[in-house]
């Protein structure tokens, strides 16, 4: 019989830089923590909420554990994949598609005890992304982008944005209109223009949903010219808290673009952006320019949220100052809020 005496399981990650009642409040959700594909005949290794992961393919899917051998503590992230086990490169441990080790190599005859076992988590795939959550359970649902899998609309899955930033002011960030004139005035902002006018937010069962009229275009700068001068832009938001948003924008024309901004919690301050894009229409064009649209939008987002401070995102709304055009995070923060993140909340 194998000796198997393990401590008991710790209920937060090692080093956990959230604080236990928030990190409580967040683990249950749905989170990206990969693309689908780069997880091919090797482990990956991912980050969220502090915990270590490995995700691996087997024939049934994918799994996804604690990057951690229980032999003796080695990432099973630098092993490699045989069958549909996941190999550690220390020893050899076996370990099956459900976490069960089922083969240890220096002592082939011995009985493997049960509790020999990796933690493991749900996958999904959905939108070119590997989707798990920390608690196991179906409490929630994966944020919506029914467009992806339109035949009408072309899938874009840009490169993963990391961020030294809290994933809460990213995601506000992604939220906020005013700072179109700012921020953005290299890729499509105009600084002649920062008037928000009025618009509406109404919360929704997972988060909110804001309609935003105005006369800033969505095309490039280079390309302003293929908008009617009188156009209104129509941009609808609809945040799944607590860290993802889609934007749908309204083009001339019945053309939509639609993007899911999902923010991955890696750490309290360590944020990694995923991006799945969809359009229904320049499908003939070609997709450099749109991949350097948006890595350029995204560079100048990234240079002001990781500048700001309070790193924290203030859940009290006495802490910082509002604007009428704040209505969205003003909105968001409150949800925040109600999930029973405190008020000093970090990520």
């Amino acid at each position: 019989m194998l000796d198997a005496t393990m401590a008991h399981p710790q209920i937060y990650p090692r080093g956990c830089t959230f604080t236990e009642s928030d990190w409580d409040a967040l683990y249950p959700f749905w989170y990206p923590i990969a693309f689908s594909r780069d997880v091919t005949d090797k482990p990956v290794t991912a980050t969220l909420l502090d915990q270590r992961l490995v995700i691996w393919r087997t024939s049934g899917g994918l799994s996804i554990a604690n990057d951690i051998c229980l032999h003796r503590g080695v990432p099973l992230s630098m092993g490699w994949v045989t069958g549909d086990e996941l190999v550690c490169k220390y020893h050899g441990f076996h370990y099956s598609a459900d976490g069960q080790c089922v083969k240890v190599p220096a002592n082939p005859e011995a009985s493997i005890p049960k509790k020999l076992c990796l933690k493991t988590y749900p996958a999904q795939e959905a939108y070119g992304l590997v989707w798990t959550n920390l608690s196991g359970g179906g409490q929630y649902s994966l944020p919506a982008l029914p467009e992806w899998n339109d035949p009408e609309y072309q899938q874009i899955l840009p490169d993963a944005v990391n961020l030294n930033a809290a994933a809460g002011r990213q995601i506000e960030g992604f939220l906020d209109v005013a700072h179109f004139a700012w921020v953005h005035t290299k890729t499509f902002g105009d600084i002649n223009n920062p008037v928000v006018p009025r618009y509406e937010v109404t919360p929704t069962e997972h988060g909110l949903r804001a309609e935003y009229f105005s006369t800033v275009s969505n095309f490039p700068k280079a390309m302003q010219d293929r908008a009617p001068a009188d156009f209104k832009w129509l941009r609808v938001f609809e945040v799944f808290l607590p860290f993802t948003a889609r934007l749908t924008v309204h083009f001339p024309g019945e053309g939509r673009l639609c993007i899911l901004n999902a923010a991955s919690p890696v750490s309290a301050r360590k944020t990694r952006v995923f991006v799945p894009i969809c359009r229904n229409f320049d499908k003939d064009m070609p997709l450099e320019p749109v991949y350097e649209f948006n890595y350029q939008v995204f560079e100048e987002d990234k240079e002001v949220v990781e500048a700001q401070y309070p790193e924290d995102l203030p859940l009290d709304m006495a802490a910082e100052s509002h604007i009428g055009a704040d209505k969205t995070s003003i909105t968001y923060r409150r949800g925040l809020r109600s999930l029973g993140l405190s008020a000093t909340y970090t990520a």
